[in-house]
């Protein structure tokens, strides 16, 4: 079974998905289980992966025994297995967290066909970063994208809208892709990325590469929701229910700006053709981005919207790495994808936790979310508020938290690599977001009189936190935003490096 675990990672989740709504007729409890032991055992093979990653160099697994190019390949290099590794962590997170939030859906069918969902999204978003071969990468992204369409559109009349938004804007970053992939195609005969690495450097001047690589760029842009492509994102975000909205916040992104990075990094490689002037224009969008989501997340009232906007940013310095292009910058925006992905959900669930503990009979008025109501709040959400704090010091990037280390080797990179201007951006980001976020911080920690949700939880004298469930991850990730920040250099030193083009620092 040692040498089925590359598939195992992504099967498993997928043989759930499909026995999920028939567990669901049968017991609640059981689809339950069924769920979170499934991304258990898919987070174990990818830790698994990992180790053998790391300690005897990349491995492939072939379908069918059909040797690539012919046969779809499974890849099992640092990256891709650590994607999968904070991939199936969080998504077991999510999965805790999602418990409570099910008491209200009545229909044991519709639970389950939930949970289908949901682990469908797990099954394409680690097929996305095992796959090495690029048709198979596209299939992943829809199988992950229609699950989510989906899913938002379950939060509501206005989550509906919002979804449909998202259909037609991730419908185009598909296309584009695929697209992309056809000339590649066309030119080369292939679709391994491997062959393809080999093959390429013999038509770096070919206007159809030029093409496809452009489209390629386009379509993920899209998708992870980088400025000015950003429009649908901030809506999903707002009106997708709480659980999904963690995930979505913390991995989406993340796993396109892994594509960027697997494709223009080790699969064409970074001074290929158009690669440079590509990667350069999406530094340019991503600055521009950083500081545009940050002075409008300042005029946000919605916690939600603003965190929106703040991930919006946040892509932004991970995408500024990647265009700087050196090892350090790199080590950044790896270290960056790790720390946002504990950041984001941290904060989103902290927001799905208060409006659990402010009742189903306020859950879809978007008032509970503004800002000024969350006044007081840390008298009745002590420890859920603390998360808060620590979580939004990190993505301000005050140090020990993780936040801050992953911006210092942005910053680190973007000066040694001449690129003052992306330094400047990171350092004015930060500040800019040190003014939304001690926004909410005033209104948590200092307001002396106690906003409308304080008083609503204390008219119900609910004693007890939040449940568990929610609880427990809350404070979770705010500990483990902690320890990143402390571990930084040992998480760079053993396993990141050894992620980076080339292998090694």
């Amino acid at each position: 079974m040692r040498e089925q675990i590359p598939v195992l990672i992504v099967l498993i989740p997928l043989s759930a998905a499909a026995l999920a709504p028939l567990f669901a007729s049968l017991s609640v409890r059981l689809v339950r289980l069924t769920t979170i032991g499934a991304i258990v055992a898919s987070l174990i093979c990818s830790v698994f992966a990992l180790i053998r990653a790391l300690s005897e160099g990349p491995w492939s697994y072939w379908f069918g025994g059909w040797e690539p190019p012919w046969g779809i390949e499974y890849v099992i290099d640092p990256l891709g297995a650590g994607m999968a590794v904070l991939i199936t962590f969080i998504a077991l997170v999510v999965a805790f967290y999602t418990i409570p939030f099910f008491h209200h859906d009545t229909s044991p069918l519709r639970k389950g066909m939930l949970l289908s969902l949901f682990l469908l999204i797990v099954t394409g978003l680690t097929g996305i970063v095992l796959t090495g071969d690029l048709f198979n990468l596209f299939v992943f992204i829809e199988i992950s994208a229609l699950a989510t369409y989906a899913l938002v559109a379950t939060g509501g009349p206005k989550a509906a809208v919002a979804s449909f938004y998202y259909v037609l804007v991730g419908t185009v970053g598909a296309s584009l892709y695929l697209l992309g992939v056809g000339y590649l195609y066309a030119m080369t005969g292939s679709l391994n990325m491997a062959d393809l690495s080999e093959i390429l450097p013999s038509l770096e001047n070919s206007q159809a590469i030029v093409t496809a690589l452009v489209l390629i760029a386009i379509g993920m842009a899209l998708k992870m929701g980088l400025f000015p492509m950003h429009g649908w994102l901030p809506s999903v975000y707002v009106y997708a229910p709480p659980p999904l909205t963690a995930l979505l916040s913390s991995v989406n992104g993340k796993v396109f700006t892994y594509v960027l990075l697997r494709l223009f990094f080790f699969t064409f490689g970074a001074d290929y053709g158009p690669v440079p002037d590509i990667l350069r224009a999406l530094g340019i969008a991503a600055a521009v981005g950083v500081i545009v989501a940050s002075v409008t997340a300042i005029g946000q009232t919605d916690f939600r919207r603003l965190l929106a906007y703040s991930g919006i940013s946040q892509v932004g310095y991970i995408v500024i790495g990647l265009s700087t292009g050196n090892a350090i910058a790199l080590l950044g925006s790896l270290l960056h994808m790790l720390n946002h992905a504990f950041m984001k959900c941290c904060l989103f669930f902290v927001a799905g936790g208060v409006q659990w503990k402010t009742g189903e009979d306020v859950k879809w008025k978007t008032g509970i979310y503004e800002v000024h109501m969350y006044a007081g709040i840390n008298k009745v959400m002590p420890l859920s508020m603390i998360a808060l704090l620590i979580s939004a010091f990190s993505m301000i990037g005050l140090p020990p938290t993780a936040g801050f280390f992953s911006k210092m080797y942005l910053t680190q990179g973007a000066i040694e690599a001449g690129q003052w201007h992306y330094a400047a951006v990171i350092i004015v980001g930060s500040l800019l977001s040190a003014v939304y976020f001690f926004k909410v911080i005033e209104q948590v920690f200092l307001k002396n009189q106690d906003g409308d949700l304080t008083e609503i939880i204390k008219e119900k004298k609910l004693f007890w936190e939040l449940p568990a469930t929610i609880l427990i991850p809350i404070v979770m990730l705010g500990i483990g935003i902690i320890l990143l920040g402390i571990f930084n250099q040992t998480i760079i030193t053993n396993i990141l490096q050894y992620a980076l083009p080339g292998g090694v620092l």
